[in-house]
């Protein structure tokens, strides 16, 4: 495995240690500080070892994981603006509607699902 990969992966695992932190905290039903500075980091890390990836792999871009990765960066990327714009609106303390809870758990879920179907490819791969 080339180095890019080597470090993207690491950096995947970050990734997944942050948006597990965001979610926990997520689960009060309340926007606080740290939400917002797990969540962002979270995707930060997600961009730059989805990047890394992309650059190390010999394969294409437009793999099976390739597509539910995107679509799972695509996921947390809507929920951190989500949260932005909650915080913008109505300021740290507020409520979650249920609509939102619901998408947290969606795209963490989701993003936890790209994460192990990764995982379990590189594992069986030749």
């Amino acid at each position: 495995m080339n180095n890019l990969l080597v470090v993207g992966t690491r950096v995947v695992v970050l990734a997944l240690m942050f948006y597990t932190v965001a979610f926990i905290i997520a689960q009060k039903k309340k926007l606080l500080p740290s939400l917002l500075l797990f969540q962002s980091a979270g995707l930060i890390l997600d961009l730059a070892a989805t990047s890394l990836m992309i650059l190390g792999s010999k394969n294409s871009p437009f793999t099976i994981h390739g597509m539910f990765g995107y679509s799972a960066l695509a996921a947390m990327l809507i929920e951190t603006f989500l949260l932005w714009r909650l915080r913008f609106t109505a300021g740290f303390g507020e409520m979650f509607s249920r609509m939102l809870h619901f998408y947290t758990k969606f795209a963490y879920i989701w993003w936890v699902l790209a994460f192990v179907l990764g995982s379990v490819l590189v594992l069986f791969k030749d």
